[in-house]
């Protein structure tokens, strides 16, 4: 009946199965869950555009993506300007030399070279997360920007992390806020739903089907796409992979404006969550005399429990690369961050997903 069951109608699903309906192929849609979207979804509460499940701000330097998502969605410029909390300090990030004044007072990047120097604890090879950190950005920034949410985030010491953890640490000696640094930068006008919903208009979308409870679902379609998690594909077969997850506590607030950013973290041990969001700060054409904000707990992650970090160590990447030959074997197409396991952001994941079908 179909050329292509496509399971997931998250970006990565809803990509493939527009690019795929562009070229004539007939594409069945279907998801677990009874939304689209995925882990962009939004919401809408008090006129603010709520990001569901974590701040989704879109980057990237790929002019194709740049075009391709504007062709479903206009987007307003956003500049993710963070700031971090320890224990009541402010700091901005990532480290520039606002971050350097914060610290020490440092007013030229020469006086912050010196004090990073100074700070730091010479290791030409380290072995874990605390010793590459040390080594690159001195004692200060990690004892109070580094240490306390990172192990936070993972669930485990920074002495007992890979150096790859954290591998490239940004670091700036100029006066600059900006998060990131890619070319466009930007939120839809609407929200993720109304892109991603024209995405799947040329495919049929089934909601609240489970395709690893009824995988003879696999017969209506000469070829399947699958974007879920790859080890519960297989029912976990080959050993379970290992992901962090978040739980979100989300509420309304009867203030206009409650922390005057759309993220802050916080890098104390002593706070039990990560980061808050103050979602209307991300489009602030909109106008609500109430705000809603959203606190991140990190979590392990269980049978139960949303996957979203993979943890590639090297156990987990063993693993991973067994059931990718099993998936292979069967014929079975793999896109986007849980079906291949690492963490990509959602440019990437549209590259990935436009990489597939070229190849199809």
């Amino acid at each position: 009946m179909y050329d292509f069951l496509i399971v997931g109608a998250g970006l990565s699903g809803a990509v493939c199965a527009d690019l795929l309906s562009k070229k004539g192929k007939k594409c069945l849609v279907i998801d677990r869950r009874d939304v689209i979207g995925g882990n962009c979804r939004c919401e809408e509460t008090e006129n603010i555009i709520v990001h569901k499940y974590g701040a989704h701000i879109f980057k990237t330097d790929n002019e194709e993506v740049w075009r391709y998502v504007n062709s479903f969605s206009e987007f307003n410029p956003f500049v993710n300007q963070v700031v971090a909390d320890y224990n009541g300090e402010l700091y901005s990030l990532p480290f520039n030399m606002n971050t350097f004044y914060q610290l020490w007072g440092c007013k030229t990047p020469e006086e912050a070279v010196e004090c990073i120097e100074r700070t730091r604890v010479r290791n030409d090879k380290p072995g874990n997360l605390k010793e590459h950190v040390l080594n690159v950005v001195g004692k200060d920034v990690y004892e109070k920007l580094i240490k306390g949410y990172t192990e936070k985030h993972w669930g485990k010491r920074c002495e007992d992390l890979p150096v790859d953890t954290m591998r490239r640490i940004p670091i700036r000696f100029t006066f600059d806020n900006n998060y990131y640094n890619s070319r466009h930068q930007g939120i839809p006008c609407n929200g993720y739903n109304e892109m991603i919903e024209k995405m799947l208009r040329g495919s049929e979308v089934r909601l609240g089907v489970d395709y690893i409870a009824d995988k003879g679902l696999g017969r209506l379609a000469e070829r399947i796409i699958y974007t879920g998690a790859i080890d519960e594909l297989y029912g976990y077969a080959l050993g379970r992979l290992e992901y962090r997850g978040l739980r979100f506590e989300t509420e309304v607030l009867d203030v206009e404006n409650y922390q005057g950013v759309a993220v802050m973290n916080f890098t104390s041990k002593d706070v039990p969550y990560t980061r808050r969001i103050e979602h209307k700060h991300f489009d602030r054409s909109r106008k609500s005399d109430k705000t809603v904000i959203s606190r991140e707990y990190p979590i392990g992650c269980g049978e139960k429990d949303e996957p979203i970090y993979p943890i590639c160590d090297k156990r987990n990447m063993t693993i991973f690369d067994v059931y990718k030959k099993k998936a292979e074997q069967d014929g079975i197409i793999l896109v986007g961050r849980l079906a291949n396991y690492r963490y990509i952001d959602m440019s990437e994941a549209i590259e990935n997903a436009m990489e597939v079908v070229r190849n199809i």
